[in-house]
């Protein structure tokens, strides 16, 4: 079972970030530039919240407002569902699941050390059961060898 860790190992831990004051617009493009659909909010170094597309859509597209006036702290989700290193790959995929969410930032020791999708969950997933199938195949090869 692959854990948080070793995937963040293989797909690197650069996470980006912005501040609570941060404008939205500001935060889409960062969003934009680095091709994620979601930053997390830090202040003070401290998770505080994560801020998604989604939580743009339906915070300033459907309300009307402007991303240059509002703020990340407006619009941001608080109540942040994390990982950690430790965690299986497995357990993130019942999370993301149960509550519905996209992305995961992933502490260590209450610091952000990187942030992980669905999308990562699903292809680590994919990758461990691909290689299961080749080596049952294998075995089978093996076996009717003899």
């Amino acid at each position: 079972m692959i854990t948080v860790g070793k995937l963040l190992d293989d797909k690197g831990h650069d996470t980006w970030t912005v501040g609570p004051e941060d404008s939205v617009y500001d935060t889409i493009k960062l969003m934009d530039e680095k091709r994620v659909g979601a930053l997390a909010v830090l202040k003070n170094n401290e998770l505080i919240g994560i801020i998604s597309e989604r939580d743009y859509a339906r915070q300033v597209i459907l309300k009307d407002r402007t991303s240059k006036e509002t703020r990340v702290k407006e619009i941001m989700t608080r109540h942040v569902y994390y990982t950690y290193p430790a965690q299986t790959i497995d357990e993130c995929l019942v999370i993301i699941n149960e509550r519905r969410i996209r992305h995961l930032p992933v502490l260590d020791n209450n610091a952000l050390v990187g942030m992980i999708s669905v999308g990562d969950v699903v292809k680590e997933i994919i990758k461990e059961q691909q290689y299961t199938i080749e080596q049952l195949e294998n075995h089978l090869s093996w076996a009717e060898s003899y």
